[in-house]
């Protein structure tokens, strides 16, 4: 099950020439979950490999502009192009309906089911094998972050061990793998456990929107594969990120170390930035940082595959294609 993360607006506040604000785009095998839609986020997505699918779910971390100022449009964009039955969940914190309230005159009446709903921090939605769960940031006005964790798997499947027990092929070693015991030809029982390894470890995204350092993302994001962390300052403005409850370098690199995560991807960043000079901040404090640009991607294999990787220009339609990509193309493997 592949499992990526694709940047679509990595700004802070306002657009420039090189960033987008801010849009994450979670790919999970099939599934398409965006997370905050600023400004041009449904241009930015047809600028990509990607192309603007009929996603069913946005999450918004918060309602300050610069998070959410693309969602009417999408929606109307959405109408126009026919769709009539697909439904569509919006989630975000408390406020969310009557944000859909104040939009209503400009959204007008959509053709397909629009479902807003409010979590509170520590809200769980089941996916069968993995859940994203809503958490509380501190950023000063009703905001969360999201935790995207997969449930463990089963250990690695012993063929010698199976073999040597009388396990023949077939379905029930399929039920071995799914937990049940089965009673070979010679009329043995064999159990799950003497033939499945340790449990493997499933993989876990925090993503935080918008908040000042916290012992809450802490708790949240231990033991990620990764965190995607603000950074819309450097330590040289400690004081305008206190006092705007945005995070520094630096501070979120000590939330990366003190969550013992294995990637911190810092982004929100400052038109006043570059990038390297908040990746050289972090990384005297947490090696494993990348800044990375609109149309990067982040990979995250399964622990036991390797690490999490930054692939650079990754959404990026080829050299000379049409940069409106109606499909979208294959996702690189690890």
């Amino acid at each position: 099950m592949d499992l990526d993360l694709v940047f679509l607006g990595t700004a802070a506040s306002m657009p420039t020439a090189q960033r987008g604000p801010t849009a994450l785009l979670v790919r999970r095998g099939s599934e398409r979950l965006l997370f905050d839609c600023g400004e041009g986020t449904q241009r930015q997505l047809q600028r990509s490999v990607v192309g603007l699918p009929d996603l069913q779910e946005i999450f918004l971390t918060h309602f300050h502009a610069d998070h959410f100022l693309g969602l009417p449009g999408m929606l109307k964009t959405f109408a126009l192009r026919g769709r009539d039955e697909t439904p569509l969940t919006v989630y975000g914190p408390r406020g969310l309906k009557e944000l859909f309230n104040r939009l209503r005159p400009f959204l007008g009446r959509l053709p397909y089911p629009l479902a807003p709903v409010e979590l509170e921090p520590g809200r769980r939605i089941e996916r069968g094998d993995y859940a994203i769960e809503a958490f509380a940031v501190d950023h000063g006005v009703e905001a969360l972050g999201y935790v995207l964790d997969e449930q463990e798997r089963p250990g690695r499947f012993d063929v010698a061990v199976a073999d040597a027990l009388g396990v023949p092929d077939g379905p029930d070693r399929g039920r071995l793998q799914a937990g049940e015991e089965v009673t070979v030809p010679s009329g043995r029982t064999v159990t799950p456990a003497e033939v499945l390894g340790e449990p493997r470890h499933g993989r876990k995204l925090v993503l935080t929107g918008d908040t000042a350092p916290s012992p809450l993302v802490v708790q949240a994001a231990h033991g990620a594969d990764l965190l995607v962390h603000e950074a819309s300052f450097l330590t040289e403005e400690a004081e305008r990120a206190r006092e705007t409850m945005h995070s520094t370098a630096a501070g979120a690199a000590d939330v990366a170390r003190l969550a013992q995560v294995r990637l911190l991807a810092l982004t929100h960043v400052s038109p006043r930035y570059f990038g390297q000079e908040l990746a050289d901040e972090a990384r005297e404090i947490f090696e494993d940082t990348v800044v990375p640009r609109d149309f990067d991607v982040i990979e995250i294999p399964f622990p036991e595959r390797g690490v999490p990787r930054l692939v650079k220009r990754g959404a990026r339609p080829p050299h000379g294609a049409d940069s409106a990509a109606p499909a979208e193309a294959p996702m690189i493997e690890p």
